[in-house]
C-alpha cells in the first residue's frame, strides 16, 4: 500500500464497523422488541440517543485526538460500540438506552479521527476523492448490517447477532493496533486542552468560512435523515406504491448516495473546486426535495424512481465533499478539532430534522409539505453558499 492508500483503507474499514454496529439495532428491532416487550417504534428514540451522544462526543473529540493519537480514538471508538452492542444484548428498557449512548458516544469522533489522518496523509489534489471514498463507510455499513444481521439472527438469535457485531469492532480495533506507530506518530501525549468543552464552536465561529459549513451542514443532515426516513412511507400513502417496490425505491436512493459521494469527490479534486461544487449540490438538493414534493400518482414510474436517485446522489452524497473543504480550510494539525466542531451541527440537523418534518406534515396532513418547505430551504441555502463562494478565497 502506498503513503495515502493505506490510512484510507484502515479509516474506511473503521468507519464501516461503527456505522454497522450503529444500524444493527434499528435492523433487528421487531425481534429485539418481541423479546423486551416493548414497541419497535421505540427504535426512532433509540436512533435520536445515538446522535445526542454523538453530538457531544464529536464535538470533544477535538481535546483527545492530538494528545493520544486518531487510531487510538478510533480504537476507543470501536470499543465503545462494541460495549454498546453488549448492553443491548442483555435485553432491558435501560440497557437499550446505555446503548445508545455508548453507540453514540463511539459514533462522533469516528469521523474527525480519520480527517485527521486522511488530512496529514493525502494529496492535496486527491482529498476530495478520497475524503469522499471514506464516507462511503456511513452507508456500506448499513448494507452490511441489512444484508448480515438477519442471517445471524437466524443462526444465533438477535442477542447472538448483537454480540457478533461487537466481537468484529473488537477485531478491528486489534487490526488498528498495527497502524499506531506510523499514524499516531504526531500525537502530542502533553497537550492540554482548554477546560471548555465548547471551544471547537469558538474556534469554528472565529473562522467565517468553516462556520458558514458547519451552519449549512444542519440543514444538509437534516435533509438527508428525512429523505432516508420518510421516503418509504411518502411513496406508499401518496404515491401508491407497494411497500416492497417503494423499499426498492430507498434502496436505489441509497445506492445514489453511495456513488454520488464518489463521484462529487472525483468532480472536486479535477473540474470544479469544492467551495463552488456544495451551492450546486446544496440547490440540487433542493430541486430534488420540491420534485418529491410534486409526486402525484400520475408521474411514471420511472420518472419518480430517477428523481429518488438523483434525490440520494446529493442529499446523501454530499459529506465526502464536505469535509474535505472543512480539513482544506482548517489550520494545520487541527482537521480533526474542526470537522468535531462542525459535525455537532450535522449531527443536531439529523436529531432536529424528522421531528421538524413530521411537526410540518402533521399540520397539513401531506408529507409534500415537509418535502417542499426542506426544498425551499435548501435553495436559499444554496444561493447563500453560491454567494460566499464568490468571494475570494482567504488564506488559512
Amino acid at each position: 500500500m502506498n503513503a495515502s492508500l493505506g490510512p484510507l483503507v484502515i479509516t474506511l474499514a473503521i468507519q464501516a464497523l461503527v456505522s454497522m454496529a450503529s444500524f444493527t439495532l434499528p435492523v433487528l428491532a421487531p425481534e429485539a422488541a418481541r423479546s423486551i416487550g416493548s414497541s419497535a417504534s421505540l427504535v426512532g428514540l433509540y436512533v435520536a440517543l445515538i446522535y445526542l451522544a454523538a453530538m457531544i462526543s464529536s464535538l470533544l473529540s477535538g481535546r483527545w485526538i492530538p494528545r493520544l493519537g486518531a487510531i487510538r480514538v478510533s480504537q476507543i471508538c470501536l470499543l465503545s460500540a462494541a460495549a454498546g452492542l453488549a448492553f443491548a444484548a442483555i435485553g432491558t428498557l435501560p440497557t437499550m438506552a446505555i446503548s445508545a449512548v455508548l453507540l453514540g458516544a463511539g459514533y462522533g469522533p469516528v469521523t474527525p479521527a480519520s480527517s485527521h489522518i486522511l488530512a496529514r496523509t493525502t494529496p492535496a489534489n486527491r482529498m476530495g476523492f478520497m475524503f469522499s471514498l471514506k464516507q462511503t463507510g456511513v452507508p456500506l455499513g448499513g448494507v452490511l448490517a441489512g444484508a448480515l444481521v438477519p442471517s445471524l439472527v437466524n443462526g444465533f438469535g438477535w442477542q447472538g447477532a448483537v454480540l457478533v457485531v461487537g466481537l468484529a469492532c473488537v477485531v478491528m480495533a486489534g487490526i488498528a493496533q498495527t497502524t499506531r506507530a506510523d499514524l499516531d506518530s504526531d500525537r502530542r501525549p502533553d497537550f492540554r486542552a482548554t477546560n471548555n468543552p465548547f471551544q471547537p464552536l469558538a474556534l469554528i465561529f472565529a473562522h467565517p468560512s468553516i462556520r458558514n459549513l458547519a451552519l449549512c451542514s444542519f440543514v444538509f443532515g437534516a435533509m438527508q435523515l428525512c429523505l432516508t426516513t420518510y421516503l418509504v412511507t411518502y411513496l406508499t400513502h401518496s404515491y401508491g406504491l407497494a411497500l416492497v417496490t417503494a423499499g426498492l425505491v430507498l434502496s436505489l436512493a441509497q445506492g445514489g448516495g453511495m456513488v454520488g459521494r464518489l463521484l462529487w469527490g472525483w468532480v472536486g479534486d479535477r473540474w470544479l473546486a469544492p467551495r463552488r461544487l456544495l451551492p450546486l449540490l446544496a440547490m440540487a438538493m433542493a430541486l430534488s426535495s420540491l420534485a418529491t414534493a410534486a409526486f402525484t400518482p400520475s408521474w411514471p414510474l420511472a420518472i419518480v424512481v430517477l428523481v429518488s436517485i438523483f434525490f440520494g446522489a446529493t442529499a446523501i452524497g454530499w459529506n465526502g465533499i464536505y469535509l474535505a473543504e472543512v480539513a482544506r480550510l482548517a489550520p494545520a494539525g487541527s482537521a480533526g478539532q474542526y470537522t468535531g466542531g462542525t459535525l455537532f451541527f450535522t449531527y443536531f440537523g439529523v436529531v432536529a430534522g424528522p421531528p421538524t418534518f413530521a411537526l410540518l406534515t402533521e399540520s397539513s396532513g401531506s408529507l409534500a409539505l415537509g418535502y417542499g418547505v426542506f426544498g425551499a430551504l435548501l435553495l436559499v441555502i444554496g444561493l447563500m453558499l453560491a454567494r460566499i463562494a464568490m468571494r475570494p478565497v482567504a488564506p488559512n
